[in-house]
Parts: C-alpha cells; sequence; structure tokens
C-alpha cells in the first residue's frame, strides 16, 4: 500500500472514530444576531430538542454585528470539529454576498450545510386606506399615479428591501422605496399609513392583518398558508415568481467531517419532527423544513444568484 493511500485510510478511520465520540462536550451554537430576535427565538425553540437527542449542552451564542457578519465570520473562522455551529438565515447567507463587496467569509465554500430549519413565507400588505383590495388593483393604482406610492423596509438591503424592489421589476410599475432603521419603526409607521406598503414576514404582520390594522394582497409562497387562508398565493395573484421566503439554515465550518456532518443532520431532520417543536415553530407561522445538506446547498446557492441578480439590477448599496 502506498503511503498517500496509507494516509488516506489512516484518516478515514481517525474520522469514523472521532464521529463515534461526537459530542463529547458541549456543542456552541452562533446567533449572529441579538437576543429575542427571529433567528435566536428559533434557535432557543429548536436547542433543546437537538440536545436531547445528541446528549449534550447546547449553548446559544448571540454574536451581533454588521447585518450577521461578525458571527458568521467567526463560525467560518473556528474549528472544523462539529463544536462551533452556525445558525443563520437568508439574510446573510444568500443577500450579504451581494450587497457587500468585501465579506470576511465565502457563503458557500466557508461552510458545510447540515440541514434547513425552517421556513417563513412574506406576505405584501398595505394600510387600509390605500384603495386596492387585490395585487391587480394595487398595479392599476401605481400605473395611475407612477411615483406617488411607496413601499417601506426596516432598511436598504434588506429582505424587504429586495422584496419590493423584486415586486417593482415584475409589475413594471414605480413605487418609492422608503428605508428605515429597523423593524419596529417601520411597522409602527405603517400602521398610522405614513408608508403604504411592504412585503414583511408573516409572523411580524399576521396580527396586525387580523386585527384589521393592516390589509393583506399576497402571500409570497407557492400555497395559500392556513394562516391567511383567505389570501392568494403568488400564482393565483398571478406573479408566479414572487415567491420570497425567509429561511434559516444550520451549518458547520467548511472540513468538519462528513460522519459528524450526517449525525447532526439525522438529529435535526429528527428533532424537527418532534410534534412540540413542529407546534411551537407553527405558532410563529414558520414551516419546519430539515432535509439533506445537498438541499439545503442547492437553496443557497439558487437564492445567492437570486438576490445578486436584484441587487445588482436595483444598484442597492449596504447602509
Amino acid at each position: 500500500m502506498s503511503m498517500l493511500r496509507l494516509f488516506a485510510v489512516l484518516l478515514c478511520v481517525a474520522c469514523d472514530v472521532a464521529a463515534q465520540a461526537y459530542p463529547a462536550k458541549v456543542v456552541r451554537v452562533v446567533v449572529p444576531f441579538p437576543a429575542s430576535g427571529g433567528s435566536d427565538v428559533i434557535a432557543r425553540i429548536f436547542a433543546p430538542p437537538l440536545a436531547e437527542a445528541l446528549g449534550q449542552q447546547i449553548v446559544i451564542d448571540n454574536r451581533a454585528g454588521a447585518n450577521g457578519n461578525i458571527g458568521t465570520e467567526m463560525v467560518a473562522r473556528s474549528a472544523a470539529d462539529g463544536y462551533t455551529l452556525l445558525f443563520n438565515g437568508s439574510g446573510t447567507l444568500a443577500i450579504n454576498p451581494g450587497l457587500y463587496g468585501n465579506l470576511p467569509f465565502d457563503a458557500m465554500r466557508d461552510f458545510a450545510p447540515i440541514s434547513l430549519i425552517v421556513l417563513q413565507p412574506h406576505v405584501l400588505v398595505v394600510h387600509p386606506s390605500v384603495p386596492a383590495q387585490s395585487v391587480k388593483e394595487l398595479i392599476a393604482l401605481a400605473h395611475s399615479a407612477p411615483g406617488k406610492l411607496n413601499f417601506a423596509s426596516s432598511g436598504s438591503g434588506s429582505l424587504a428591501h429586495l422584496g419590493g424592489e423584486l415586486f417593482k421589476s415584475m409589475a413594471q410599475v414605480d413605487m418609492v422605496h422608503v428605508p428605515y432603521k429597523g423593524a419596529g419603526a417601520v411597522l409602527q409607521d405603517l400602521m398610522a399609513g405614513q408608508v403604504q406598503a411592504m412585503i414583511a414576514s408573516l409572523p411580524t404582520i399576521l396580527p396586525h392583518v387580523k386585527s384589521g390594522k393592516l390589509r393583506a394582497l399576497m402571500v409570497l409562497a407557492d400555497q395559500r398558508t392556513p394562516h391567511l387562508p383567505e389570501v392568494p398565493a403568488a400564482k393565483e395573484a398571478g406573479f408566479p415568481g414572487m415567491v420570497m421566503t425567509f429561511w434559516v439554515n444550520f451549518a458547520a465550518p467548511a472540513g468538519t467531517p462528513r460522519p459528524i456532518i450526517e449525525r447532526l443532520n439525522r438529529e435535526v431532520v429528527a428533532a424537527l419532527q418532534k410534534p412540540a417543536t413542529k407546534a411551537r415553530l407553527n405558532d410563529l407561522g414558520l414551516d419546519a423544513v430539515g432535509g439533506t445538506p445537498e438541499q439545503a446547498t442547492k437553496l443557497a446557492e439558487s437564492e445567492i444568484q437570486r438576490w445578486g441578480g436584484v441587487i445588482r439590477a436595483a444598484n442597492i448599496k449596504a447602509d
């Protein structure tokens, strides 16, 4: 046996031994956003059943800053041993590569996806004072007064901003983007009628649609959501290309041994199928997903290309 082949065999044996012993200590899950934010809430729902399955404590480590880039970079530079993992969403992994010119990490090269965690549909909403009961009526209104209607977002380059630009392009309408510094302020002004429209996540707007403070015109998904069964999905509204979801991905640093990735994937998928976990996520308007590492990789690749195109077409710059 050649020395090269012997080395490869010994390496595989070492990986198998490491995977069999894994995890032998606390596992750190980095959430690159503040505590109590959307990603953090999901991580804290998901962590207990995963910890039970792995037989080790899971510690949530919030490393916020730079629109998720700080915590994400930290994981990219961590040891590829399965003890530092990334709990991150489409904003950082799919949008930031097109938004920032010099990211300190490569969203595809520097990570080994484990599984998708959840999908969260977005919804096109308007203030009730807007005289449009459907997407077609909103488009007709925008055509009748170019540049008079506006849409809000939580900031330039946010998913809400990109969704608005995608809608403008597909509907061929002239609407003015009004960026805010955060979700709280934009939602307050939207409900007060200071701004007229917005594409927002389902959990964010659901109680306000139910109370009548906002009107939902379209769910940006392939199918209607049971949370708003009366609101048409994108295809029904005439915009099959307007499917837009926020997703959360679970990943390890690139180079993590495949047996560890496979073990984590099995336990993640099983944890997401637990009735209590699914119920808690569903209460937030989230769909538990799971799936293979390859499926997570494919989604990330397609989303990077999609949103990169929207960013370039609209000449969007990071704040």
